[in-house]
């Protein structure tokens, strides 16, 4: 314990002069880093995939080129000052920082704003949301403030958590949000709907991302519109994953090198099938026209194309959500009596109906609106009955686990040279409740690289724990922030041991046999 507690404290003083000496590497064309969270160990109600979610995509962001920190389970104010090394990170390099975050764990909405749960927090009512949750557009604003090419910010949190319960409804999964300038916002869910709990190692998002991102010359765009395909397939239609962007098109995490072999559903998709009209596919090739878009438009052709096929009862429900989902948000957006009665009128047994009405006790202003009041013009038309009938059930379900996948070919696949390895397996000590499994992932192939003007990531020592009795215990992970190596160092976090260990997934729920004794992590080799 004492060699790795010493270690522990060299990687917070590395990661401490990294810091200092960020200012040095701003003239780097094009710095990028990651800031990758995955909060797994929530207290009897642990979300068994989300370390090892949040670990996979630490090193596939690793691979194209970001210098990524990470953690597990951060509470509150852990969370607040690791976020803040990060900024500081992205603010030293100036205009030619990329940043990433991924955040893996349970999320809440409110009135419109979304809100990150963090470990420890007791969010009982919705009125504890705001003093014990984290609102994401702090912490998001706060980040595209920040010169830089690209602000990329991945929120896996739409999942069913315990939280909110009391006190009045909150609508379920994360509300619907537009992204800034030089921004792209991706959910893991389509918002308004939550994602089932993960059956694997992985989940279906986080396995989907890393899958996508490692094809290379992709635009980030593409990346996404992919994910959300590829989670559809692996989830027969049960998540449709959402992402909204305003980055450059050029923007590419990878680039293919020469030899690399021809993506021929790039060509067929960017040249041809989004150009088609929905009508012209058959009904199969139709619904997944329909997914890639992801449009109300291209929703409302599919169902005017194939009104009785078996994937139009998903399609209503996808349907039903944004329409939902955008009606919610030009009502909030307005914040008026006429808004909030306008959008009662629409739903009023709608997920945002108790948001609705929040708001008009603030504004001071009746339930019912006066007789003749003037609904507010939308963008999106009313929903038809079918649509209605999602909203009577207390928990909408807007998918039907019995449609058929669409047709194989279609979306996009893996690469075929990929699969998702397998979480380290390692023994749950104190400390380690706060590092991500990262996986030891196999070298991509020569054709597949780093864009030359990318600046090499900062290398940071991979710690690695022995066992007591003099084993292997080998446990890969990466970079952790300095301000959490310091309290754990400081013995300030292993207060809550017991706690944390009895609310966070056993080891043999999480994670599969661990890599040969040796095998490298993300970083350098093991200490001796």
């Amino acid at each position: 314990m004492r060699l790795f507690m010493r270690s522990l404290c060299a990687a917070a003083a590395a990661l401490v002069l990294a810091l200092g000496a960020a200012p040095a590497r701003a003239q780097a064309p094009e710095a990028r880093f990651a800031f990758v969270i995955g909060n797994d160990g929530y207290e009897g109600a642990p979300l068994a995939a989300a370390a090892n979610d949040a670990g996979l995509i630490a090193e596939t962001l690793r691979g194209a080129g970001f210098d990524v920190t990470g953690a597990r389970n951060l509470d509150q104010d852990t969370f607040r000052a690791a976020y803040r090394e990060f900024l500081e990170k992205v603010s030293a390099a100036g205009g030619s920082a990329v940043a990433a975050v991924y955040i893996s764990g349970y999320g809440l909405q409110l009135e419109g704003e979304n809100y990150l749960v963090p470990v420890g927090a007791r969010v009982a009512r919705d009125t504890d949301v705001p003093l014990n949750a984290l609102r994401v557009s702090d912490f998001t604003r706060s980040l595209v403030a920040l010169p830089g090419r690209a602000h990329i910010i991945i929120l896996d949190l739409a999942h069913d958590g315990p939280f909110g319960k009391q006190g009045q409804k909150l609508a379920p999964g994360l509300a619907l949000v537009e992204a800034e300038p030089n921004t792209l916002i991706a959910f893991n869910a389509a918002p308004g709907v939550v994602s089932p709990p993960a059956a694997g190692n992985y989940g279906p998002y986080a396995q989907a991302l890393a899958e996508m991102m490692r094809q290379p010359g992709l635009p980030l765009d593409e990346i996404f519109a992919r994910v959300r395909t590829r989670v559809a397939e692996l989830t027969k239609g049960a998540v449709v994953p959402w992402h909204v962007s305003k980055l450059d098109p050029a923007f590419r995490l990878l680039e293919a090198a020469p030899g690399a072999p021809a993506d021929p559903l790039v060509t067929s998709r960017i040249e041809g099938q989004r150009a088609r009209p929905i009508r012209d596919f058959s009904a199969a090739d139709a619904y997944g026209a329909a997914l890639d878009r992801d449009t109300i438009a291209a929703y409302q052709d599919f169902l005017a194309a194939y009104p009785d096929s078996p994937y139009a009862k998903n399609v209503r429900g996808i349907l039903a959500a944004r329409r939902e989902a955008q009606t919610w948000r030009a009502s909030a957006a307005a914040n008026t009596p006429n808004a909030y009665w306008s959008y009662l009128r629409r739903y009023s047994k709608g997920p945002h109906a108790a948001d609705a009405r929040r708001r008009l006790a603030r504004l001071t202003a009746p339930l019912e609106p006066p007789a003749g009041f003037q609904m507010i013009e939308y963008e999106v038309g009313p929903p038809p009955e079918a649509e209605i009938l999602y909203f009577d059930e207390a928990v909408p379900v807007f998918y039907d686990a019995a449609v058929p996948p669409p047709p194989p070919g279609f979306f996009a696949g893996p690469p075929a040279w990929w699969t998702p390895p397998p979480p380290p397996s390692y023994e749950v000590a104190a400390e380690e409740i706060y590092f991500l499994p990262a996986p030891h992932a196999p070298p991509p192939p020569p054709w597949v690289v780093v864009p030359n003007y990318v600046a090499a990531p900062v290398e940071y020592e991979s710690l690695r724990r022995r066992s007591d009795n003099g084993g292997p215990g080998i446990m890969p992970y990466v970079a952790i922030p300095a301000a959490l190596a310091a309290g754990i160092v400081a013995g300030k976090l292993i207060s809550n041991r017991n706690a944390r260990l009895q609310a966070s997934p056993a080891p043999g729920q999480l994670v599969t046999p661990a890599p040969a004794p040796g095998s490298p992590g993300i970083g350098s080799p093991a200490l001796k």
